[in-house]
């Protein structure tokens, strides 16, 4: 059995520090509790209602008050994916998504806003991995003298081979050797950098964290304003689960009627089509979460942050490894009095593939001051379903592919399968699917496609 002095010796020899084995330690052998203790599921149950706060309930906020609460926050973009996703190298937050402008620039253009409006001095921190320091701190020279940018960098940590739990020879896989840890890695990064005691020093008291490629996610001082009045230490932000988000992590009750957050990877094989339902579980955590930072710091100094492990499993040029990961949300039920408030679902856009860019790039959306905003023209509640093909998946077909973004303010459900293409100024209404196995399918310019199945190639005179 390997036993930890192994995986350490391998570990120095590939010249990681003291510190990051000490880490590594800590959650190797928190893996291998949970694995003496796993999770009871016919025990979990879903928190009572009233342990998750509406957020239609909340107090509303004065301009004045805005600016006082404003001046003791700064913003966290959880900055580590590469955009290999959509077929692109490099950090997914330099992606372009909308009228020439990067979530990058989104961002930054949002704080910028903020500040200007109010009159204060909000600092944007990006936690960036290994796979993205180097291009990130590129990228953000430009915008050195209009925004405070400060960056920190998250562990790596190595691989594990299944079979043996060793960790995988550098000599023979490079990079590939290591990952990082999950967003549940920023609380011992940003204490370890010295970004935290730097933030306190500035008078800083709340931080707002969110993934980079949530374009829905912004400061909101009414939430703020909660974690203020009533000395809220962590708040993590909720919505309604739909047919898009059945993998999302849930919050569940435990034993001593605390939140915990649950990851899918943590599900029995056997119950994770009843996890993916929202018969059982109705909300899903959208990674947009709200800490104290003294509470913060008093944590890490005692050493009390226990986050669960999760074991999440890949393949290097086919060897099975293992990662252990942890979630930033799993630090919920470690803050005595912790809370989840139930957010309306346009605080969560994530664009994890092209089927999300399309919905951001369309008229459903408007951007102001680098927010992202539902077009109020769109008469239905949600959005549509959008399932792009593999033709589309990267960056490069889907732009070759869609000439300009259709008009879907009218759009239910969009599939497209096969070789297809879409012509310019299209306007797509209802429900329609597009399905081309040989051949190549191309739609005319200027086309109306409402509630229509079309197979094969098709002619102008056909629509």
């Amino acid at each position: 059995m390997t036993t930890f002095k192994q995986i350490e010796q391998i570990m120095t020899e590939q010249g990681s520090t003291a510190a990051q084995i000490n880490l590594f330690e800590a959650l190797y052998r928190r893996h291998l509790e949970q694995l003496e203790d796993p999770i009871q599921w016919s025990q979990l149950t879903s928190p009572a209602a009233e342990s998750i706060l509406a957020y239609n309930q909340l107090d509303s906020v004065s301009e004045d008050e805005s600016r006082s609460l404003l001046s003791e926050l700064a913003v966290c973009r959880l900055n580590g994916g590469l955009g290999t996703s959509m077929g692109c190298v490099g950090p997914k937050s330099a992606i372009e998504v909308k009228n020439g402008q990067s979530f990058l620039d989104l961002i930054v253009s949002q704080i910028q806003s903020l500040n200007a409006k109010y009159d204060v001095d909000v600092p944007l921190l990006l936690m960036n991995s290994f796979n993205t320091d180097t291009d990130t701190e590129k990228i953000i020279k430009k915008y050195n003298e209009r925004l405070l940018i400060m960056t920190f960098l998250q562990n790596q940590f190595p691989r594990l081979r299944k079979d043996s739990l060793l960790p995988l020879s550098v000599a023979k896989f490079g990079n590939q050797s290591f990952y990082p840890p999950g967003h549940g890695d920023f609380y011992q990064s940003i204490g370890g950098t010295g970004i935290l005691e730097r933030l306190l020093s500035e008078g800083k008291k709340y931080l707002f964290i969110a993934n980079a490629d949530n374009l829905g996610a912004s400061v909101d001082v009414k939430i703020l304003k909660l974690m203020k009045d009533k000395a809220v230490p962590f708040i993590m932000e909720v919505t309604s689960k739909t047919r898009a988000d059945v993998k999302g992590g849930t919050l569940i009750k435990t034993e001593n009627q605390t939140l915990r957050l649950l990851e899918i990877a943590q599900v029995p094989r056997e119950y994770q089509e009843t996890f993916k339902s929202v018969k059982k579980f109705k909300i899903f955590n959208t990674n947009n979460i709200w800490i104290d930072l003294h509470e913060l710091k008093k944590k890490l100094e005692t050493n009390s942050l226990h986050l669960d492990v999760i074991v999440n499993q890949k393949t290097v040029d086919r060897l099975p490894v293992i990662q252990l990961e942890t979630a930033l949300g799993s630090g919920i039920n470690n803050f005595d009095g912790g809370l989840a408030v139930q957010v309306p679902r346009s605080r969560f856009v994530p664009i994890k593939k092209t089927d999300d860019l399309l919905l951001v790039q369309s008229n459903l959306f408007i951007f102001k001051d680098g927010i992202l905003m539902k077009n109020p023209e769109r008469q239905f509640e949600g959005l549509p379903l959008i399932r792009l093909g593999e033709n589309f998946q990267s960056i490069e077909d889907y732009q070759q592919r869609i000439q300009s973004i259709p008009d879907i303010l009218e759009l239910d459900l969009l599939t497209v399968v096969g070789n297809v293409y879409f012509g310019d100024n299209m306007t797509l209404r209802g429900n329609v699917i597009l399905v081309c196995e040989d051949g190549e399918l191309h739609l005319p310019d200027r086309s109306l496609i409402e509630n229509k199945v079309m197979t094969g190639q098709i002619k102008l005179g056909e629509l």
